[in-house]
């Protein structure tokens, strides 16, 4: 269990998992691209293990880095202070947010090698990009808990992957390792890993806009490591065309 957490990006899922390591008993310095004062409420909330600071002094900070600003913005990520760094990697390519990018409508790289590519010198795990900030926090379980539910994570290198599984199990869920960077398509959107089976079945006689609501709140349902390896099987690669859903 890493003892300080650095974060890039303090939104939704930032912000969330800074409420979550602090639970768990680690420290977390976070930040975005506002600076440290716009932090300030942030880093009352969550008492004396927290600080803000700037992208910079976060990457340094961390024993662990977490990435969750909106994927456009990648390439302003601060490669030589996250040199030697495990950078967990939450973005998702959001066509509706980001504007079309040929990259990945060609399918020619996945986001998460893209980011690689950028931070030559950290090793990148995909995480926590298919779940929502509400259901992170709601569905967080302690060890052995019989509803404990489970993220799929990628990468390239296994040292890596293991930081990355430690800190969600302390997080309060299972790790499932489900391949490389160029295989973390499969926790992508519009795969079947994607949000929903966390948010459950909706109330019937929703419209779109009012099933898109009920799944940012939903309490969520636990999703166990042998079904997230079962849905992550059943995932099929094409253009990404969902409907964005607020993460960072």
């Amino acid at each position: 269990m890493p003892e300080t957490l650095g974060l890039i990006g303090s939104g939704a899922i930032g912000s969330t998992l800074a409420r979550l390591a602090v639970a768990a008993g680690i420290d977390v310095v976070l930040s975005n691209s506002r600076g440290p004062e716009s932090l300030a409420d942030l880093v009352a909330e969550l008492g004396p293990r927290a600080g803000a600071a700037t992208p910079e002094q976060a990457a340094h900070a961390g024993d662990l880095v977490v990435v969750t600003i909106p994927l456009i913005a990648y390439d302003r990520l601060p490669a030589d202070a996250l040199a030697g760094k495990a950078v967990l990697d939450t973005m998702n390519y959001y066509p509706q947010r980001d504007g079309l990018m040929d990259e990945f409508e060609s399918d020619r790289i996945t986001s998460s090698a893209l980011v690689q590519q950028h931070l030559t010198g950290a090793t990148v795990v995909k995480a926590f990009n298919n779940i929502t900030a509400h259901q992170l926090g709601t569905l967080a379980r302690p060890a052995g808990a019989p509803d404990r539910s489970a993220l799929p994570i990628a990468g390239n290198d296994a040292q890596a992957k293991r930081d990355a599984a430690r800190l969600i199990n302390s997080l309060g869920f299972d790790a499932v390792d489900i391949g490389t960077l160029e295989d973390s398509w499969r926790s992508e959107p519009t795969t079947p890993v994607y949000v929903a089976p966390y948010q459950g079945t909706p109330p019937t006689g929703l419209g779109e806009a009012e099933r898109f609501h009920w799944g940012l709140q939903a309490p969520g349902v636990p999703v166990p490591a042998a079904e997230v390896l079962e849905l992550v099987g059943k995932a099929d690669r094409g253009p990404v065309r969902a409907g964005i859903v607020p993460g960072v």
